[in-house]
């Protein structure tokens, strides 16, 4: 998930009227669906405003409402999205026990695609290692994020609080998911090697920014002006410094052999709403498919983040665009097999 910072009285009444709401039995795969590849969404996010608390949400947004499973099916109809892992809202991290819940019951249900999620923890805090240990082997629960841009000081994550939570994911068998901002995938590194038995997925294609590759966008020297929003850089000096440094980041990541994974999302919330083709979002998802090979990337559609500037469909249809040129077996590594052996799903 992009964008600024930032679980029941009983099970089945938040189940009933938790994240996902109720929703009948479903087919994942008719006729039609049948004839494209297969896709498991490793990044999808749901939220029940009703019960669960995300501050970074800005009111009046698109994001200011509750997105339900039924909602993401609806946006996902037809796409032949097979399965789903959940990747944790950043919310209110008193209900950081609820979410996880939620999330256990919801496949535990089996009447979703959700087959599995990232949850979301405080490495960082006192009481991380008794909250996280009481996941540690539960099949439904496959790892832990902390979002470290926006509203996170930097270098939190290189804080010896910090690298002792993310080598205690290793110890439990889960993985850490690296969401930063792209100028600071240095210290990704650092902790990365600090955590040598820890698993790392990246996040978002490191937080690369469309408007870093852009032709038209107006020129900013670096550093960014302070109230820049993200993707607010163009090809200028600032800009060209921008991706060389993200390009660095990214290449140094990819020598990490326990940064297992990098998510091809997120992305097209730095392009320009209505202003964007499959074009602007090529450099920054081909890098990443050189740079990780093809065996490291995986599909993240970040519904409904992603709305801000897409529709779930065309962001899909634009980086199948981009995939076209690659062979058919890398489509399906990249759509589907790499998710299932990173996450251990059958």
């Amino acid at each position: 998930m992009r964008g600024p910072e930032n679980r029941r009285q009983s099970l089945a009444k938040t189940t009933a009227l938790g994240l996902a709401g109720m929703i009948p039995k479903i087919t994942f795969a008719n006729k039609e669906e049948r004839k494209m590849l297969p896709i498991i969404d490793t990044h999808q996010h749901l939220w029940d405003l009703r019960k669960f608390r995300l501050p970074w949400i800005k009111a009046g947004s698109v994001l200011a409402k509750d997105h339900l499973m039924s909602d993401y099916l609806k946006a996902t109809e037809g796409l032949n999205v097979v399965e789903t892992i959940y990747m944790e809202v950043d919310l209110d991290p008193a209900q950081q026990k609820e979410e996880a819940e939620f999330v256990i019951e919801t496949c535990k249900r089996g009447d979703t695609p959700m087959v599995a999620g990232v949850i979301s923890g405080r490495p960082n805090s006192d009481g991380f290692a008794k909250y996280i240990t009481h996941f540690k082997g539960n099949r439904n629960i496959k790892g832990v994020r902390q979002i470290l841009h926006a509203q996170t000081p930097t270098g939190l994550c290189l804080e010896p609080q910090f690298i002792k939570g993310i080598r205690l994911l290793g110890e439990l068998g889960l993985s850490f998911d690296l969401c930063m901002r792209p100028d600071e995938l240095g210290d990704g590194v650092k902790l990365v090697d600090a955590c040598p038995d820890t698993r790392f997925i990246l996040d978002h294609c490191g937080n690369g920014e469309v408007n870093m590759f852009s032709r038209d966008s107006p020129p900013h020297p670096s550093p960014v002006p302070k109230g820049t929003p993200p993707g607010g850089r163009g090809r200028g000096e600032g800009a060209k410094r921008s991706a060389d440094v993200w390009k660095r980041g990214m290449e140094e990541l990819a020598k990490r052999k326990n940064l297992v994974a990098c998510k091809v999302s997120g992305i097209i919330v730095s392009a320009t709403p209505g202003k964007w083709t499959a074009n602007n979002l090529a450099p920054i998802v081909n890098h990443t498919l050189d740079t990780f090979g093809p065996d490291r990337v995986m599909f993240g559609g970040d519904w409904p983040v992603c709305t801000q500037v897409a529709t779930y469909k065309e962001w899909l249809t634009a980086l199948q665009t981009i995939a076209k040129q690659r062979s058919e077996e890398q489509q399906h590594s990249l759509f589907h097999d790499n998710a299932v052996r990173v996450y251990g799903l059958s």
